[in-house]
């Protein structure tokens, strides 16, 4: 689950999203291949916007994708919610060489509510952010905020949980143990589903032992998760949004019940103001 760090109902112990587990967030997630997601992306624009050059990334998290997207020379400013994270975006852009760190920058904000007064040729938002919007005017709010910060002709790209899939796969428990030089971590997923909201609520346990000094710390999460379909999406984007396309993630084709994300692609429409 991310960054989806920007996930406003996702509580730790300090009552924000990854509070405190944004120390373990990138051990987590070190075997997810952020260059090719990046590349994928990357693709994904190129094909229907080849000009775009300035991106807004709501949900940044650590700054993965951002990195490799100024790599593919994109300027990009990202937005997440938690400080932690942002924390470690920072310090990642720190070590970059000095041309990447330059197409870089990064913002405290809530994708529900931000505003940068700027626009972007490109919103984008991965890792499931736009799934962690599980209240209809959550949701619809991050669509204005994704609409408010384009031009007519932009695009707005999101991936998210597809509804066919999580019903026919079904979520389940599972149990994540991982370490690196600093920390070794047990991390445990138990998911509740609510049909009647098409949510799901994923528990994680932590267990983090640190490696210098041997020190445990126990906490917990809950990350309320939205599966979304076709038709109820098409409700939220009414006409303003055109040229709709749904793919399954890192493909370009229809999403089916094998495919638990999807990515949406949408264009704002011409005549409409930011």
């Amino acid at each position: 689950m991310s960054s989806s760090a920007e996930a406003p109902q996702a509580v730790g112990a300090a009552g924000l999203p990854f509070e405190t587990s944004a120390r373990c967030y990138d051990l987590l997630n070190r075997d997810k291949d952020y260059a090719a997601e990046a590349a994928y992306v990357t693709r994904l624009i190129r094909q229907r916007a080849p000009t775009a050059q300035r991106i807004l990334e709501l949900g940044c998290g650590t700054g993965a994708h951002a990195e490799h997207l100024a790599g593919a020379g994109f300027t990009v400013h990202g937005v997440d919610l938690s400080r932690p994270m942002l924390d470690r975006a920072l310090e990642r852009q720190a070590a970059m060489p000095a041309a990447l760190r330059q197409r870089l920058s990064f913002e405290a904000g809530d994708v529900r509510a931000v505003r940068t007064g700027r626009t972007y040729d490109v919103v984008l938002s991965l890792f499931h952010v736009m799934s962690y919007q599980t209240e209809a005017e959550d949701l619809a709010a991050a669509y204005d905020t994704a609409w408010s910060h384009l031009a007519p002709g932009g695009l707005f790209v999101f991936d998210h949980w597809y509804g066919p899939a999580v019903l026919t796969q079904r979520p389940s428990v599972r149990v994540r143990r991982l370490q690196d030089e600093h920390l070794h971590v047990t991390r445990l997923a138990e998911p509740t589903l609510h049909w009647q909201r098409n949510v799901c609520d994923v528990h994680f346990s932590y267990l983090v032992c640190s490696t210098a000094d041997g020190a445990l710390h126990r906490f917990e999460e809950t990350h309320p998760m939205r599966y979304f379909f076709e038709p109820e999406l098409r409700l939220v984007e009414g006409a303003r949004w055109t040229s709709p396309e749904s793919l399954a993630w890192m493909s370009d084709r229809t999403p089916s019940a094998d495919d638990w994300a999807a990515v949406r692609v949408l264009v704002k429409g011409p005549g409409t103001a930011a």
